[in-house]
């Protein structure tokens, strides 16, 4: 027997009798090293999605990466993925994340699953030695993000929630500006209503589709109630608020998590969060905007607009106030305004702040010299490319998952006070115990009961 095995097995062994995981971290097995300064840094990708196929993309421009495997529960999305994106590409193809990461000789994941099986998979990767890159939202509880963040901190890993927006140059110059007093003490922040996620109802359950392997189903529902197979819960599980907390274009996790995390960076609050949360209207099923067109000229890149067009759901306007009084105002609409951004203003001006966009009044603000300009670059190659610097350097990365979970805090502060449903009650929060100090009826939403064998893994 080699002495690898000899030793897992061993641990194996000694792990049950305790009654203790039984996940071994790579560096017990040998494969603690990291890639140095020259090396290439090796990574795998968990969850064959939309998003994943745009990663993948991505990551072919990275000179200082190489994606060396792929996974997804669900066999056929592995075919798929391969058929879509990786022509020409010699990938290992796994069912099971653990595996890949114990065969592979990886330097980390990329974790581009389901919200609700975000952290569960996040947390055993980093057990078993591997820095992160964490789709956003990061987690589908505050609880949960908090956890995932201790879980960093204890294994030491490097972390990059995917709020791509953070390694912008327009965007963080724009932020710089707004952090160092630009534009003045600032007074009001103005962000987008966001649309909330629906409650499942119930419906007959459908055949499981063809090509998956015997308990795929179980996997995919992770910490979620085990309900019968179907295909809107499967493709369409954003929307759902047992997956997500609003997953969807023009949604509160969804273009809700880079919005406010823009906010998080211009005001400085990276490490904190609003002292009070209240609703300012009841909660009501309705479009994004009020228009038969959209007002003003189309955002960035994308026609970000169009897109939001056809989205319906909860929504409400809510507000927070952060401890040095700065007004967070969620009540712009989906036809008008940064759908991905913030408008902050000042004593002495304002500044808008947009994916990759940029306004201020006065319009010289932004005329400066040194505004770095658009993008150059695929826009989440900034994010990835400053990842795998940081896994040679071990420093954090500019969106750690200290500050991406401070930013989907918000997204959750957004939908409990709306669950709260008191129009006017302030209440309010404590950034410190990430605790309600006025509501044990909000207290009761900061967590949720994961299913038997979902639990989070004790950090041992």
């Amino acid at each position: 027997m080699k002495r690898r095995d000899f030793f897992k097995q061993s641990v194996v062994a000694v792990a049950a009798a305790w009654g203790v995981p039984t996940f071994i971290p790579s560096t017990v097995l040998g494969r603690g090293k990291k890639a140095s300064a020259n090396e290439i840094v090796n990574v795998g990708i968990i969850g064959l999605g939309g998003r994943a196929r745009d990663i993948a993309k991505t990551c072919a421009q990275v000179k200082q990466l190489q994606v060396r495997a792929i996974c997804d529960c669900f066999k056929p999305r592995c075919g798929d993925f391969i058929q879509r994106v990786g022509s020409g590409q010699k990938w290992n193809v796994y069912e099971d994340f653990r595996e890949m990461i114990d065969r592979e000789r990886l330097d980390g994941v990329m974790i581009e699953t389901t919200t609700h099986a975000r952290a569960w998979v996040t947390v055993l990767a980093m057990q078993a030695g591997m820095d992160t890159y964490i789709e956003k939202p990061m987690c589908l509880t505050i609880r949960e993000g908090r956890e995932m963040v201790q879980a960093a901190r204890k294994y030491d890993r490097v972390t990059q929630v995917g709020t791509q927006q953070r390694s912008m140059p327009i965007n963080n110059w724009a932020s710089d500006l707004v952090k160092s007093g630009a534009i003045g003490k600032v007074h009001t922040v103005l962000a987008p209503n966001f649309v909330g996620p629906d409650r499942w109802t119930d419906l007959p359950g459908q055949p499981l589709p063809a090509g998956g392997s015997d308990g795929w189903w179980d996997v995919w529902t992770n910490q979620a109630p085990l309900r019968p197979y179907h295909r809107q819960l499967h493709y369409g599980w954003a929307r759902w608020a047992a997956y997500d907390g609003g997953g969807r274009c023009y949604g509160v996790t969804g273009w809700g998590a880079h919005s406010y995390d823009q906010i998080q960076r211009a005001l400085g609050t990276d490490e904190t969060g609003p002292v009070e949360v209240w609703l300012t209207e009841p909660v009501r099923t309705m479009k994004t905007g009020k228009y038969d067109q959209p007002k003003g000229p189309p955002d960035t890149g994308i026609d970000y607009r169009r897109l939001a067009r056809p989205v319906i759901g909860p929504r409400a306007k809510v507000r927070m106030r952060y401890a040095n009084g700065t007004v967070l105002r969620l009540e712009l609409d989906g036809d008008w305004g940064p759908g991905l951004g913030a408008i902050f203003i000042g004593d002495r001006g304002k500044i808008e702040i947009n994916r990759n966009k940029i306004a201020s009044n006065p319009k010289d603000l932004v005329r400066r010299p040194d505004n770095p300009g658009p993008n150059r670059k695929m826009e989440t190659q900034y994010h990835i490319e400053n990842w795998a610097d940081c896994i040679k350097t071990r420093r954090r990365c500019t969106a750690d998952i200290e500050y991406g979970h401070r930013s989907t805090t918000l997204c959750y502060l957004v939908n409990i006070v709306r669950a709260v449903g008191q129009v006017g009650r302030k209440l309010r929060w404590d950034p410190v115990a990430e605790r309600f100090t006025n509501c044990e009826e909000a207290n009761a939403m900061l967590a949720r009961q994961r299913r038997k064998g979902y639990e989070l893994p004790r950090l041992t």
